[in-house]
């Protein structure tokens, strides 16, 4: 079949004169003709208009501004091109109405990223409403979308840009704007480009793209300091009589966690029905991570069903605990550890509970599995991060005491080296 005959296609830049800002700049338009029909659009940009070249569409002069301005203008050229081309490859023919609605994003793509983002969004916050996903995840990907608008907007001068359009640069960029623009450290920015790939991975799904623009993109969570507590310590604060009653059950809340690795959200949601008897004849704890929707299945020790009987009734529902804001309780660990004359490098707070969980059981012989499956985590290798720092710490002890036994050393290697001669 014969191709249709190539539209005639023109781009223009020009400024708008009879619409002068405040500051005496007007703003900079596009103009786009194809076959003869124009339309135009706004660049979002402004100059004086005495520093504009009339002839050649371009800001006048080698200023900052000028080659800022100019930068801009040939990338907006550029994918305005690209859309031309790509429309005449895929459909045979091209309007200047569907190159510009296509550029500013509105109108034409069904598989607009930000399009699909944001009902991905909506069906989380459904989700959230009948308690089946966190508020505080659902958060995370509102704060993620409104990034990806703002970056959006400020590289590509769009409101949307379709899947097919995405290249490899454009995951590095992102990972740039959030880093430099949005001041945000390694692990936040792991964590803040995770939905965008996912997004990438939909879309294949979907058959929007064929394969993912960002497969060479590489990122991983840095792994950080996790503050916890011996074994030790953890009995100083289990037999430590708080100063005011209102520090007693936090403090039962925080042995809680340590002997059952849930957070405080888990605890916060923990109902009686969770509390099972199991094959076994022990009591467990079946549940599912708020934060995941993974299950997390423990097996009640003395301790956490001491102090589960402790509280029983206290809160007339379902609910196990009636559990302070999670600042209360972090203020009040904190005044618990003064107490408890306990001093640790990094801060305390109701997560450390967790995390004492993970070290101390494993410390004490429990298989990694175990441990993963008892977390709930998705993948055992969040889990072996806790045998990395159960390790350091069997490590740093061996530096403590290694001075201790110099003098032998010494006396070995004199003695080696006396065979030798």
């Amino acid at each position: 079949m014969e191709r249709s005959k190539r539209s005639t296609f023109k781009l223009l830049f020009y400024l708008k004169k009879n619409e002068p800002k405040k500051n005496g700049n007007v703003p900079i338009m596009g103009r786009i003709t194809i076959d003869g029909i124009p339309k135009t659009f706004a660049t979002k940009l402004e100059i004086n208009s005495d520093n504009w070249d009339l002839k050649h569409g371009r800001v006048l002069g080698k200023s900052t501004q000028a080659l800022s301005l100019n930068l801009i203008l040939d990338n907006i050229r550029v994918r305005i091109n690209k859309i031309y081309d790509d429309m005449h490859k895929e459909d045979g023919f091209a309007t200047s109405q569907k190159v510009k609605l296509s550029f500013l994003g509105v109108g034409v793509m069904d598989d607009a990223i930000l399009k699909v983002f944001k009902e991905q969004n909506d069906d989380f916050e459904r989700m959230v409403s009948k308690g089946k996903r966190s508020q505080n995840t659902y958060n995370k990907y509102k704060t993620v979308y409104n990034h990806l608008c703002e970056f959006i907007r400020e590289r590509y001068y769009r409101e949307d840009m379709a899947f097919r359009e995405l290249t490899s640069d454009f995951i590095r960029e992102f990972d740039f704007f959030l880093r430099i623009d949005k001041e945000c450290t390694h692990n936040t920015v792991w964590v803040y480009t995770m939905p965008i790939i996912a997004l990438a991975e939909l879309a294949i799904k979907k058959g929007l793209i064929r394969k993912s623009p960002f497969e060479d993109y590489e990122i991983s969570m840095e792994e950080t300091d996790r503050s916890y507590l011996l074994k030790d310590d953890v009995e100083k604060v289990m037999l430590l009589k708080p100063s005011k009653p209102q520090y007693e059950l936090v403090k039962d809340l925080f042995i809680f966690s340590c002997f059952t690795g849930l957070s405080y959200i888990d605890i916060q949601k923990l109902k009686w029905g969770n509390i099972q008897s199991f094959f076994d004849g022990h009591q467990w704890i079946i549940s599912r991570r708020k934060k995941s929707d993974v299950a997390s299945n423990v097996r009640l020790l003395e301790i956490p069903k001491h102090i589960i009987e402790k509280y029983r009734g206290i809160t007339g529902n379902d609910y196990v605990f009636e559990i302070p804001t999670n600042p209360t309780c972090n203020t009040h660990i904190k005044k618990l550890m003064s107490e408890a004359e306990i001093i640790t490098e990094q801060k305390v707070t109701f997560h450390t509970a967790r995390h004492t969980f993970a070290t101390m059981f494993l410390t004490e012989g429990v298989p990694l599995e175990s441990l993963s499956k008892m977390m709930g985590h998705k993948n055992i290798s969040t889990t072996q991060i806790y045998a990395k720092i159960t390790s350091q710490k069997i490590s740093k002890d061996m530096d403590l005491v290694s001075h201790k036994f110099a003098g032998m050393e010494a006396a070995f290697s004199k003695m080696e080296k006396e065979v030798i001669i």
